[in-house]
């Protein structure tokens, strides 16, 4: 009896030829392979700090488990836990992140990774490509924004483009000169402490003037960037915010949201952008007309009036108990709660987190800034952030003037 063809062969595994003198059957070939569609291995472009494994050892807290085994191409998997909350332990728990690169070219760090150390404290920058494919975010620290009068204030700020990096970049290089301009403009050149700033004007001023500028450049019709701007200063902190990047400052140990992420399912968002006679269609996500998942932005000039440039700005006075600030872009804040990033700046300002083989001596504020940057970025890429990831962490001085 002729076996029934099995449904899981390929078509040729009963393939069969009968020789006609004899009558015998010789099988040519069975080959037992199932009928299964190939899949395509995602490729996963690591570009980061270092080129080398990194360990991170939390003192008094514990953050992820990780195995001591390496993927054949240098990665390592990381057991993340499910709860946003760092439990607290009295045993050191370790990170590992090995980090590797495709091609000679991708050996090169893109990252941008900076130190200083100034009068009201320290800060750290760290900006990395993350999963994606380009680098479109952008990062400026700018100290001693000095105004007319002699009062200086600290400048920092985030910026993640979309549709490319030329927005982005765009902004980094000259907004916080418009800010200047603007902040002078409205002063008249009166000394920073004679006349009270109406910041929300002045920061709406230079983000429209910035938008302006940016309309006559075709590359920016379809391109845009958010963006977060703090200035820092003896007696407050300035934040002005338009997208989703986001600004936290801890206080005695809370975190203390300084700006309001902007998302099409926002309430007032979505009214303002209904009532323009735009939608927020949900594809992969809410998104504006289905494109754009912020729905305020500098350039996107193909989608106004529904994505605007007005900023949202907080003033908030400085305290004693007023500890750091970060300013970061939504590749962080995707995966990391504020009560997570805080807690592990935190620590590592306190010491208690660091980079076991770490060349460098952790014990002054500036490196430890740096550190509390770089494994806020570490562990957004261990919990699977998708995106470019930036980071900004100032330490901000406590003995105030009261």
């Amino acid at each position: 009896m002729r076996q029934k063809p099995n449904p899981h062969l390929t078509p040729f595994n009963d393939l069969r030829q009968t020789m006609p003198d004899s009558g015998d059957v010789s099988q040519f070939s069975v080959t037992e392979t199932k009928n299964v569609r190939r899949k395509r291995l995602k490729i996963r472009q690591l570009k980061f700090t270092c080129q080398t494994k990194v360990h991170v050892a939390v003192t008094g807290g514990k953050l992820e488990n990780s195995s001591d085994s390496d993927d054949d191409d240098g990665r390592k998997e990381i057991k993340k836990e499910s709860s946003d909350k760092i439990q607290k332990d009295d045993h050191p728990v370790k990170i590992s992140v090995s980090l590797s690169s495709s091609s000679q070219n991708d050996t090169v760090l893109s990252s941008t990774e900076c130190l200083r150390r100034f009068d009201r404290g320290s800060f750290g920058v760290l900006s990395v490509i993350g999963r994606r494919r380009e680098m479109e975010d952008a990062v400026k620290a700018e100290l001693g924004f000095a105004v007319k009068g002699g009062e200086e204030f600290d400048f920092f700020a985030v910026y993640d483009g979309h549709g490319g990096s030329h927005v982005a970049t765009a902004c980094s290089e000259r907004l916080h000169e418009v800010i200047a301009e603007e902040i002078l403009l409205e002063k008249g050149g009166v000394g920073i402490n004679d006349v009270k700033v109406d910041w929300e004007k002045v920061m709406e001023g230079c983000f429209s003037k910035m938008d302006e500028e940016l309309s006559d450049v075709a590359a920016a019709r379809t391109v845009g960037s958010t963006a977060v701007v703090a200035l820092v200063a003896e007696g407050e902190v300035v934040v002005a915010n338009c997208g989703d990047c986001r600004a936290v400052m801890s206080r005695a140990g809370v975190p203390l949201p300084l700006s309001t992420d902007h998302k099409p399912y926002r309430p007032d968002e979505l009214m303002r952008i209904e009532a323009a006679g735009g939608r927020v269609i949900n594809w992969n996500g809410y998104r504006v007309l289905g494109v754009l998942a912020t729905s305020r932005s500098i350039g996107d000039q193909y989608l106004r009036p529904f994505v605007i440039s007005k900023p949202e700005v907080t003033v908030t006075k400085r305290s004693n108990e007023d500890e750091f600030l970060i300013l970061a872009s939504d590749g962080l804040w995707d995966v990391i709660s504020n009560e997570v990033a805080c807690q592990v700046v935190k620590r590592c300002l306190e010491g208690k987190m660091r980079r076991i083989n770490s060349k460098e001596v952790v014990n002054e504020s500036s490196n430890r800034t740096s550190e509390a940057a770089a494994v806020l970025a570490e562990l957004a890429m261990a919990r699977g952030s998708k995106d470019n990831i930036s980071v900004i962490v100032v330490e901000l001085k406590k003995n105030l003037p009261s």
